[in-house]
């Protein structure tokens, strides 16, 4: 399978990307503009929420990464570490 091209620069993410709203269990949760150790971009949402089960409420973890495909190859990410000579 070919590679993704991301379609945006590192540049315009720093500068443009706002966070993102996700819906779970009818609470509308913001997922924050993230630049990954990786050099991935997107938005990242850790919280917690309560979510019904048959009527009973139970807190649930909400760990939760949107990733821009094919951002980790923009230039300008994280330096790569080199080995020693």
């Amino acid at each position: 399978m070919a590679k993704s091209v991301c379609s945006i620069t590192r540049e315009d993410f720093r500068e443009k990307a706002r966070p993102v709203s996700v819906t779970i269990g009818g609470v509308s949760l913001p997922a924050d503009v993230k630049e990954f150790s990786t050099g991935s971009l997107g938005w990242y949402l850790n919280t917690k929420t309560t979510v019904e089960v048959d009527g009973k409420p139970v807190i649930v973890q909400i760990g939760l990464n949107l990733t821009i495909v094919g951002s980790k190859e923009l230039p300008g990410g994280p330096a790569k570490e080199t080995a020693a000579a």
